[in-house]
């Protein structure tokens, strides 16, 4: 019985050192040729949920947020708290109307950034960030893309927005951006994403 057990002590000590031993799975790492091979299904994803927090700089002010987005086809759910989100704010865009609902009521305008503007004091480019966030450009204006030596959007100039991709995420199976630098002249706005979910949006 004692030399069973010195024998399944010793196997199970063999085993733990050659687990221990095992190299690290690998990180995955972006090569040429992804970006190319996933461009169509990146531009098909009209569905997620994405997590993560901004940063807002200009030379009078700097304030961050947490996000919560949530993007169903063409339309989209943003939760924005924290210091600058002053509270709770809800933005949504759907086709009936662009809404932001927070303590003091329910409001409406044209667009997001103009809607954002006048009840919270600042406004990032919504109207296209649901291109941008994906490393792509709106088509509904004109754009350059400079490409980095993967193959992947480095930057991408836009309407007066100049757009780098500073890191990327690898995501169920999407190569995603993970932060992103949005410069308009002075302002300078910082989006980290903390979790990517493509095609989910928790409904």
């Amino acid at each position: 019985m004692k030399r069973m057990h010195l024998y399944l002590f010793t196997l199970l000590l063999t085993l733990l050192a050659g687990c221990a031993s095992q190299p690290p799975s690998p990180e995955v790492d972006r090569a040429q040729g992804d970006w190319e091979h996933q461009l169509g299904r990146i531009e098909a994803l009209d569905r997620w949920t994405l997590t993560g927090k901004i940063g807002l700089r200009s030379p009078q002010q700097s304030r961050s947020a947490n996000l919560d987005w949530v993007q169903q086809d063409t339309g989209y759910r943003m939760l924005i708290t924290g210091p600058f989100g002053v509270g709770r704010n809800v933005l949504t865009g759907e086709q009936g109307g662009i809404t932001l609902e927070n303590g003091d009521g329910r409001f409406s305008a044209a667009t997001p950034e103009d809607l954002m503007e006048q009840r919270m004091g600042w406004s990032l480019p919504i109207s296209s960030l649901d291109h941008w966030v994906r490393g792509l450009p709106d088509p509904r204006s004109p754009s350059q893309v400079k490409i980095d030596a993967q193959g992947f959007p480095q930057a991408i100039t836009q309407d007066g927005w100049n757009i780098e991709y500073r890191q990327w995420s690898y995501a169920a199976g999407y190569w995603l951006p993970g932060r992103l630098r949005m410069s308009y002249g002075d302002l300078i706005a910082t989006l980290v994403v903390t979790q990517w979910q493509p095609n989910q949006t928790g409904s």
